[in-house]
């Protein structure tokens, strides 16, 4: 997850958790902002079932994803909620 950002400058997927408050324990930041990061390559806008699915098999004990799912949604309106 760490070659994701360029420097000090976080990618916007990364900064989109921050500011979601996507980010709780983060144990599972790492597979969900990959996971988003991969999908956000390849689909500009996705739907939520497609968030949903490209995030399958990462579990989150801290959160009801909710917050996740808006850091996704944010990433990809270029960070804005």
């Amino acid at each position: 997850m760490e070659g994701l950002a360029d420097g000090d400058r976080l990618d916007p997927v990364q900064q989109s958790f921050v500011d979601a408050g996507a980010v709780q324990c983060g144990f599972c930041t790492p597979g969900l902002v990959v996971a988003a990061h991969d999908l956000l390559s390849r689909v500009d806008r996705p739907s939520d079932a497609e968030i949903r699915e490209a995030l399958a098999g990462n579990l989150c004990r801290c959160t009801g994803y909710e917050k996740i799912l808006d850091a996704v949604r944010m990433a990809a309106n270029g960070g804005v909620a």
